[in-house]
């Protein structure tokens, strides 16, 4: 066979191999080459060269203005809609002991989340990782730190069912619901059905989520062509941002977050060498994720991505948050490891070193976009004006009244009952 017919089957293979360059380069940082791993690679033949054009370098997207939360076409906003799900949000008989909502974890008072470092869980827990702040999660395409779940359809039933967070069961939540006519009235007006039904109930709190987003910060109206929004300071701040700081490397386009997967560096919790109830919660994590018995007894320290994939490279890696609402979200990092943004500098100031000096547990996994900054006094004062651009007004709300059961008798029912008896 002539080495012209060989080159289809080349050709192929080389496009292949490029489909899972770009899919690997979405994730974050690449996996480790097939060479180091002794796998040989096909040399380009000169009938390929020329055939294929070199992948384009990743283009950074620049910082935007917000736009319109995008809408699936299977959950259509409706204003009823909203305010069900504005109800059932803060409705805690959704959850296991009818003790915990969203709103327990994730409170309007406390920047939609919870200002500690690690989050408060189910009564009798605690739970492994700090809250990200509801603001502006419509916009994101995976939810939690390491991006399990696509879509707030699909992450409010994982927190309400969550062993160390909600942990409801569907059946016991949907039979609550359906002993309130308040619900029933509202599920039947939404969604047309006659008795309220869990998956209709994650939907209707997906909506009221989908309002709770701010377009009008002191950022968005300087890029939308007011520039006396940003102060001097913050003009400084921007550029150090988009170029000395690096911060655009991951922290870009409108969200200012790329939602790839890095280790940055971020040392462990060290709460869980100190507190037995965090040390339950975090052996419970990586029995339930399917941990092997030697990361178990040996590691104490978050391994995110890996817990996804079971690939070594991705150990220590997390979704990059964006920064938007960062002014209220304090704790930072995923088990809160920074209480001020002061600090979180310092830290991408040494190259992701505490201020002891001390890094990730995954060292080899580190992300090399990462280095020391060298950022004089008056260039971090800049930066972190320039952060205080991404939040606009602390966004308050009323919390609504709950509608309440319907007895299933009445007392003279009851009377009537017993003395039958």
């Amino acid at each position: 066979m002539s080495s012209l017919k060989k080159t289809p089957i080349l050709m192929m293979a080389t496009a292949v191999a490029a489909a899972l360059s770009v899919s690997a380069a979405a994730m974050g940082d690449k996996p480790p080459a097939a060479a180091s791993s002794g796998m040989s690679q096909v040399q380009p033949t000169p009938a390929m060269a020329g055939t294929f054009a070199k992948a384009p370098e990743a283009v950074i997207p620049p910082l935007a203005p917000l736009g319109p939360p995008p809408i699936p076409l299977d959950n259509p906003m409706s204003e009823a809609k909203v305010e069900l799900g504005k109800l059932l949000f803060f409705d805690p008989r959704l959850g296991g002991d009818a003790s915990v909502s969203c709103a327990t974890c994730h409170e309007p008072e406390q920047g939609w989340s919870w200002a500690e470092d690690i989050s408060r869980g189910y009564p009798g827990t605690v739970h492994w990782r700090g809250n990200q702040t509801i603001i502006n999660a419509a916009y994101y395409s995976k939810l939690f730190w390491a991006g399990s779940v696509p879509s707030l359809e699909a992450q409010a039933p994982a927190a309400a069912k969550g062993g160390v967070a909600g942990n409801g069961e569907n059946d016991l939540m949907e039979a609550r619901l359906r002993l309130i006519p308040g619900y029933v009235e509202r599920f039947n007006e939404v969604f047309g059905e006659p008795w309220p039904s869990i998956g209709n109930a994650w939907k209707a709190i997906a909506a009221y989520e989908r309002t709770l987003v701010q377009r009008d910060t002191p950022l968005d109206k300087y890029l939308l062509g007011d520039s006396s929004a940003l102060t001097e300071e913050q003009v400084r701040g921007k550029a150090l941002f988009e170029g000395k700081a690096r911060c655009i490397l991951c922290h870009n386009g409108a969200l200012a977050s790329n939602e790839n997967y890095y280790n940055i560096g971020v040392p462990r919790a060290e709460r869980w060498l100190e507190d037995g109830l965090a040390q339950i919660t975090f052996r419970f994590q990586y029995y339930s994720k399917g941990s092997d018995e030697e990361l178990y007894r040996t590691v104490k320290d978050d391994v995110g991505l890996y817990f996804r994939n079971k690939n070594k490279w991705d150990k220590g890696k997390f979704r990059v948050p964006s920064l938007r609402y960062i002014g209220f979200t304090e704790p930072y990092m995923r088990q809160g490891q920074f209480y001020t943004l002061e600090e979180v500098i310092d830290f991408y100031d040494r190259g992701g070193f505490d201020e002891d000096g001390n890094t990730t547990s995954y060292p080899k996994t580190k992300t090399p976009l990462i280095t020391k900054l060298n950022l004089s006094d008056e260039e971090k004062e800049d930066l972190l004006a320039f952060l205080d651009a991404f939040t606009g007004e602390e966004i308050t709300i009323v919390k609504p009244r709950l509608p309440g059961y319907k007895p299933l008798f009445t007392l003279a029912e009851l009377e009537a009952a017993q003395a039958a008896k």
